[in-house]
């Protein structure tokens, strides 16, 4: 294609969209499809952990077929193959859909724009297919929206003073909105992002394509990347002379083995900036209308981990004391044990009424929300088929201002 591309935005909204692939490049597109309410459907011969548990997507793995295009209004081309990519666009070419050709742009008919919203804009900025130019521009627009001028603003914390360093970012908890500035100033110079599943995952989306993303996501109960593996990647991409940012979700240091990270980095002689990031753990439920505490109701409130059992032999929580208290238990990675955590709970002497929230995919456009009693919690969220991530909530702020909603 040429490159007097015509600048447009697509209303996809309950449109079919399918993406062919679904390593890193189909990653970092399908966050923003999903968020504008696309019925995005992805075919991969294999896909990326962070792909497979896209909320919102369908993911289908195996090998494209010739037909699987019908009923698209938008398409994008993203196998290794170039073969494959070439049948995608040819498909989509005879049904008159719009194809992005990831490896080769301009051999596709549409091309994937530079993005970033702010302030109610959304942005995009096209360079015939020159991705670090039009992602370059696109950056300097934002900085410059953020400090009040046009043009490129100086940043301190530009590529050139980072590189060799590593930059520990907490993305919060999902809605990419809720990203710090610093934090997102930092991810848009990097060389390598290093990124868990429940990092932001429409951020990845407006990175240039010369950036290395890497998927370390941790699936519940499935594939996991070591901590070890972790703690060398970032090492050894540093040593290489690379601006490294390890992109989490939530905060980096509220049971995400963050501080692991840093002593690795700083042992073996590496610069690490740490960038904390908004907690699930409060953010969640504030923007689901639970406050963690209220004045009149509660005077304290504990985070928990729930990767152990109660009875687990290495858990080093009191949860004796926990049943004990008043005030309110916010309950991470919780689930899948919730009738040993409720069970113990209750057993302690926690009143059965006490009002409880789970809510799954907080402050994305995925967000459940159920609400319960403690006693029948584990029966509702099995019967609702709430899965992780979420966030449980119990106590008597979850009724806040008076009870209603328990069941």
């Amino acid at each position: 294609m040429t490159d007097n591309a015509y600048l447009v935005g697509l209303r996809l909204a309950g449109k079919k969209v399918v993406v062919v692939g679904g390593g890193t490049v189909a990653q970092r597109r399908l966050g923003l499809l999903v968020s504008s309410g696309a019925d995005v459907h992805v075919i991969a011969r294999a896909a990326t952990p962070a792909v497979e548990a896209m909320a919102g997507a369908t993911v289908i793995l195996r090998d494209y077929r010739d037909g699987d295009l019908a009923g698209a209004w938008y398409v994008i081309a993203a196998t290794d193959d170039p073969e494959v990519n070439a049948a995608v666009v040819a498909e989509a070419e005879r049904r008159q859909i719009f194809c992005v050709r990831a490896d080769i742009a301009r051999e596709g008919t549409a091309l994937t724009p530079a993005t970033f919203e702010y302030d109610g804009l959304a942005v995009g900025v096209l360079a015939g297919g020159e991705h670090r130019r039009s992602a370059a521009i696109r950056t300097a627009i934002r900085e410059a929206l953020q400090a009040g001028v046009i043009g490129e603003a100086h940043d301190p914390e530009g590529p050139t003073a980072r590189k060799g360093t590593v930059a520990l970012v907490g993305g919060g908890p999902g809605d990419p909105e809720l990203v710090t500035v610093r934090g997102r100033r930092l991810l848009s110079h990097a060389d390598v992002v290093v990124a868990d599943r429940l990092a932001p995952a429409e951020l990845l989306a407006e990175l240039p394509a010369h950036v290395e993303v890497i998927d370390a996501a941790k699936i519940p109960y499935g594939r996991a990347m070591a901590q070890d593996a972790i703690n060398e990647l970032l090492i050894s991409r540093a040593r290489a002379g690379n601006f490294v940012v390890r992109f989490k979700g939530g905060d980096p240091f509220v049971f995400a083995r963050g501080y692991e990270e840093v002593i690795a980095c700083t042992e073996a002689g590496i610069p690490v900036t740490v960038v904390p990031g908004v907690t699930s753990a409060i953010g969640v439920p504030a923007m689901a209308g639970v406050p963690v505490t209220h004045r009149g109701v509660n005077h304290e409130f504990v985070v928990v981990s729930g990767h152990l059992a109660p009875d687990h032999p290495e858990s080093l929580v009191n949860w004796p004391a926990l049943a004990a208290m008043s005030g309110t238990i916010v309950l991470l990675m919780g689930v899948e044990r919730i009738e040993l955590f409720a069970e113990a709970l209750l057993s302690g002497g926690r009143a059965a009424d006490t009002p409880v929230i789970a809510i799954q995919h907080g402050t994305t456009s995925a967000e459940r929300v159920v609400r319960a009693r403690l006693d029948k919690i584990a029966e509702t969220l099995r019967a609702e088929a709430i899965r992780p991530p979420a966030i449980i909530v119990i106590g008597q702020v979850v009724g806040v201002p008076d009870g209603s909603h328990t069941a």
